[in-house]
């Protein structure tokens, strides 16, 4: 079960600061305060560094298979280029 978390007050200089981080990581600032608060939370003892697996990092059968949930229409159920190419030159 997923839950949502909201955090109020948040100064706008500290939030620009986490758009421009989420920016220079390619994410969302959906996705770059999870991967902050993942960090933190398997951070484990105050100093150590996160493991790999929580800085982000995904295997990607992984994420074929989110994007497989995601957008569940294939290459097969589409007609083909090149089918689409030689009918349209058929019809002329």
């Amino acid at each position: 079960m997923q839950v949502n978390l909201s955090i109020k007050g948040v100064p706008e200089a500290l939030a620009q600061k986490l758009r421009e981080r989420a920016a220079r990581n390619h994410r969302s600032l959906q996705g770059e305060l999870m991967v902050i608060i993942e960090e933190a939370a398997n951070a484990g003892p105050a100093g150590t560094a996160p493991t790999v697996a929580t800085r982000g990092t995904r295997r990607i059968e992984d994420i074929a298979a989110e994007l497989r949930q995601r957008y569940p229409v294939t290459h097969a159920d589409l007609p083909r280029g090149t089918d689409l190419i030689r009918e349209d030159r058929d019809s002329r």
